[in-house]
C-alpha cells in the first residue's frame, strides 16, 4: 500500500555561519558569492543544491515541500516562483528568528495541518531510498543511519560522524533517547550497531504540542531533539527506520568540492 505521507518540511533557515567562514578552498565566483550570502541551499552545484534535494524528494513520492526560511531569504522565494516546479509544489514558511529546529518546525504548522510529514535539514542531501523508507513508516519515526555505511557513503569523515547524535534504543527497538555529542565510551557501548541521527524524522502533528512544551537548550535554542524526547516522555512512541546509506552534508565551503563530485551527473527534474 502506498504511503499517504506526501508532505516534507525542509529546514533552510540557518544563519550559514560555517558556510561564510573562508576555508581556503577553491570556489567559483558564483559559489563564493553564494557562500558569502550564507544561504547554503542555493549553493551552485551545477544547479542550486536545493534543486538536487527537491528532485530526490519528488523521486521518493513527496508532492509538497515547505521550505522554512528567514524573512531575508526573498531570493529563494523568487527563484522557485519563477522556476514553477511541476513535480513537487514548493511553498514557504517564515521563521522570524533563528530560534532552533523545533521552532522552525512550528513555523510550518499551517502547511502541515492534520497530516503526517517528514522533516529534513536543508543542507543535507538524503538518498531516495532513505526518504522512501521514512515516508513508508507509520507514526513518529527517526531515520537511524548505521555508522559504517554512513561513513562509507557520505562526504563526512569518521571523526565528524563520531560526534553526531546517536539514537539510544529501548529493548523493544523504539527510541528511548537521543545522545547528542556522545562520548567515546557511549559510542563504543553501542558498538557496530550504533545508529546515527541525521536530523531526518517523520512526525505526526503531535510534534507541535511537544515543540511548544519544551524550553530552550543550553545553546538557547528550541531543539527538535528535545521535542522528540518530549513525545517519548508523553508516551508517544518513536520508531526507528534503519538506513544503510550515506548523506551528503553541505555545511561549509570545505564540503562544496565533495558534494559537487558526488552529485555529478545527477539529473534535476522539478
Amino acid at each position: 500500500m502506498a504511503s499517504d505521507t506526501v508532505k516534507i518540511v525542509v529546514l533552510a533557515r540557518g544563519l550559514g555561519t560555517r558556510m561564510r567562514k573562508d576555508a581556503g578552498v577553491r570556489l567559483s565566483e558564483e559559489q563564493r558569492q553564494a557562500a558569502a550570502s550564507g544561504v547554503k541551499a542555493m549553493m551552485p552545484i551545477g544547479r542550486p543544491f536545493l534543486d538536487h534535494c527537491l528532485t530526490a524528494y519528488a523521486d521518493a513520492g513527496f508532492t509538497d515541500a515547505c521550505l522554512v526560511i528567514g524573512p531575508e531569504h526573498r531570493a529563494i522565494r523568487d527563484y522557485y516562483r519563477d522556476l514553477a516546479p511541476t513535480r513537487i509544489r514548493v511553498s514557504f514558511a517564515v521563521q522570524d528568528e533563528p530560534r532552533g529546529t523545533a521552532d522552525a518546525v512550528l513555523a510550518a504548522e499551517e502547511f502541515v495541518g492534520a497530516d503526517r510529514f517528514v522533516m529534513v535539514n536543508g543542507d543535507n542531501f538524503y538518498s531516495v531510498e532513505a526518504l522512501s523508507a521514512l515516508r513508508a513508516a507509520s507514526g513518529n519515526a527517526a531515520a537511524g543511519y548505521e555508522m559504517g555505511p554512513l561513513v562509507h557513503h557520505s562526504n563526512v569523515s569518521a571523526e565528524r560522524v563520531s560526534a553526531f547524535a546517536l539514537l539510544d534504543l529501548a529493548d523493544d527497538g523504539r527510541v528511548r533517547d537521543i545522545l547528542e555529542k556522545p562520548t567515546a565510551d557511549e559510542t563504543a557501548r553501542h558498538g557496530d550497531g550504533a545508529l546515527v541521527s541525521m536530523n531526518c524524522f517523520a512526525f505526526t502533528p503531535a510534534v507541535f504540542a511537544a515543540a511548544r512544551a519544551i524550553g530552550p537548550s543550553p545553546r538557547g535554542e528550541f531543539e527538535i531533539t528535545d521535542a522528540v524526547r518530549r513525545l517519548i516522555a508523553d508516551g508517544t512512541p518513536v520508531t526507528v527506520v534503519p538506513v544503510r546509506d550515506g548523506v551528503l552534508d553541505l555545511s561549509s565551503q570545505a564540503d562544496v568540492a565533495s558534494v559537487t563530485a558526488a552529485l555529478e551527473g545527477h539529473e534535476v527534474r522539478l
